[in-house]
């Protein structure tokens, strides 16, 4: 299977964005791939909760999800939906960040929302509470892909080992990380930690992201632009990065071997050596 790997650098405008995804993702489809992947955040990124509230949908009604759904049944691929930010009937009024596998026929094989919830302090200047619009979901998710499986996550996930561990001892191949990883841990931690959940679970991480300055034009925006890192990253079983995206918007080609996971997980059965311990 040969996956590709979309980097974006969207703006806070959905319309705005959809036709540069397609573009990429139409890009990605015509050299080969079978399976591609866009990051979290495809059709927008912004921190106006008002704003958001004015531009997002519900899943039954957004415009980019049926226009990806309809382009994975015309292009014939799998297609990872990194994550789309959506509204929900929740009595708070938060919002979803979900990620979606569609499959060849364009139908809805998967959906994962986030779980953890991007509330730190980066810098003194730099602080996110993703929480505040955004509700965190509660169940882990192995997705059949028919050519893998699939433990999907997003972004921040990254930091919480046992969800990978969970995924991996359920049966994932391939661990998907679709992210909008912060520019300032994205040069400390990421290849770092995605490197580390491929190893510990001998697994493929692909993990297609954000990248660079995020326009937006929402009246709370802020007047510096928030960035992301990008580097989308394939990664092996065994640790090797297969692939980086650098650091411009664009596609990574990547072609995955499963039978690497499990000669993998032969030489090293870890994920069948977890025991029990008490404390500390």
């Amino acid at each position: 299977m040969k996956a590709g790997l979309v980097q974006l650098s969207v703006s806070d405008d959905p319309a705005r964005n959809l036709p540069v995804t397609i573009s990429f993702i139409r890009e990605a489809a015509g050299n080969g791939a079978g399976f591609v992947l866009t990051p979290e955040c495809t059709n927008l990124l912004s921190s106006d909760r008002a704003y958001q509230n004015e531009v997002l949908c519900f899943e039954e009604d957004d415009p980019t999800l049926a226009a990806l759904r309809a382009e994975a049944d015309e292009l014939g691929i799998w297609l990872l939906i990194g994550s789309i930010g959506l509204k929900t009937h929740d009595a708070d009024g938060r919002f979803a960040n979900r990620s979606f596998l569609i499959g060849p026929k364009g139908q809805i094989a998967a959906r994962y929302d986030k779980i953890h919830m991007f509330d730190v302090d980066v810098s003194a200047t730099e602080k996110y509470r993703e929480s505040e619009g955004y509700r965190p979901g509660t169940r882990a998710v192995v997705a059949d892909a028919g050519f893998a499986k699939l433990g999907m996550a997003i972004c921040y996930d990254l930091r919480f080992p046992y969800l990978f561990r969970a995924l991996a001892k359920g049966g994932a191949q391939i661990l998907t990380l679709p992210a909008a990883f912060n520019d300032t841990t994205g040069a400390a931690h990421w290849e770092s930690l995605i490197r580390a959940r491929a190893i510990e679970n001998t697994a493929f991480v692909l993990a297609p992201a954000q990248c660079g300055a995020h326009a937006a034009s929402s009246p709370k925006a802020p007047k510096t632009p928030r960035r992301t890192w990008g580097h989308s990253l394939a990664v092996a079983p065994w640790g090797e990065v297969l692939a980086d995206g650098g650091s411009d918007p664009g596609v990574t080609l990547v072609d995955l071997d499963l039978e690497r996971v499990a000669q993998a997980r032969a030489r090293v059965p870890s994920l069948t050596h977890d025991r029990p311990f008490d404390g500390p």
